[in-house]
């Protein structure tokens, strides 16, 4: 369970790992969960189609068959749509994946498909991105599915991604969720990494980057992969030499690049919130950098904790905050505090200043 900001690169890992897979012939499905997302009928699509890739890899065998019709099972329990082309010539396999426990009915699910898997001789992983919006009870079946199939030994694998509560929020879906998974954090990249991020692509296509042309962007990204790349695509735009990045290259790309990530990257982030939402999250950033005591953020708001506790859960729910710890809340985008300070200024012509 990959955890970090937003913009570290989870999302490019998980598709990593989904074309390592591929490469050793194993199925690999993917979702993104989202808030409205209905969990059971994205895991009922991903084991129809994983199902559907080891049937067409062979004559469809009986576990084939069953694995079918516990699929149709769970569908007809939960009141899932089957996406119109399960053979209606499978049955459901009564008993199976039809308790309406889901934690149950996702492992029984679990273990058809996974089996299913190991009469062919391949394994399958499913790939999920952005964890953090699955609810309570969904990730709890998830993680209970997990186990079943950790304690058969069986080829399925589960990967995902999520915000930095992720951890948190997994140890209080199932109490062992920290000994079914690793939670690796994905951050900034150091000065060294971030220097290559830069200057090895364009090295191999001729192009130098001056020392301090690469300190800059490093200094004003913070080494954010993300910010990375857009400083760097604005700085290439900029440079008029076509061998060379240099200092001055990048001082004008700067507000380019930080106009690019106002308009784009951070906005899309901030427009379905509220007038109220939007008053915590500048009260958050006029306090400077964060994580921020949950009682300072009310205190600057002229307001008390419980007042405002509401507009901080549908922050945490929509994914723009997060609570590093009890009483603290931290924006979930790097550098955030910076763009909500700048951000009624910014707009289609303006030229904002420097990150």
């Amino acid at each position: 369970m990959l955890t970090g900001l937003r913009g570290v690169g989870k999302t490019v890992l998980l598709h990593e790992f989904g074309r390592i897979a591929r490469g050793h012939e194993w199925i690999h499905q993917h979702i993104e969960a989202a808030e409205d997302t209905r969990f059971p009928d994205a895991l009922a699509m991903l084991t129809r189609r994983t199902l559907l890739q080891l049937s067409a890899r062979q004559r469809l065998a009986d576990q084939g068959r069953r694995a079918l019709g516990v699929l149709k099972s769970f569908q007809l329990r939960w009141n899932l749509p089957d996406g119109g082309s399960l053979d209606v010539a499978i049955d459901p396999v009564p008993g199976v994946a039809d308790s309406g426990a889901l934690e149950d009915d996702l492992a029984d699910l679990f273990l058809e498909v996974a089996q299913a898997a190991r009469d062919r001789q391949v394994g399958v992983l499913f790939t999920v991105d952005e964890i953090q919006f699955l609810a309570r009870e969904h990730l709890a079946a998830l993680i209970v599915g997990l186990h079943r199939i950790s304690q058969e030994q069986l080829p399925l694998i589960v990967a995902g991604a999520g915000l930095p509560s992720l951890p948190a929020l997994a140890g209080e879906a199932k109490s062992y969720a920290e000994r079914l998974f690793t939670f690796p954090v994905i951050g900034s990249l150091d000065q060294t990494e971030a220097m290559a991020a830069l200057a090895t692509p364009a090295g191999e296509e001729g192009v130098r980057w001056e020392d301090e042309a690469l300190a800059l962007v490093i200094e004003e990204t913070k080494g954010y992969p993300y910010f990375l790349q857009e400083f760097g695509k604005q700085a290439w735009d900029v440079a008029q030499d076509g061998r060379s990045i240099r200092k001055d290259d990048v001082e004008a790309a700067i507000p380019v690049a930080v106009n690019e990530l106002d308009t784009g990257f951070f906005r899309v982030r901030i427009d379905r919130t509220t007038d109220a939402e939007r008053a915590y999250l500048r009260a958050m950033a006029e306090l400077g950098e964060g994580p921020y005591s949950s009682g300072k953020v009310a205190a600057a708001m002229g307001r008390t904790t419980p007042q405002v506790g509401p507009l901080r859960d549908a922050l945490i729910k929509r994914g723009l905050c997060y609570s590093p710890r009890h009483g603290v809340i931290a924006f979930t985008v790097p550098m955030f505090d910076q763009f909500v300070r700048r951000w009624p200024e910014v707009g289609p012509t303006s030229r904002p200043s420097a990150l």
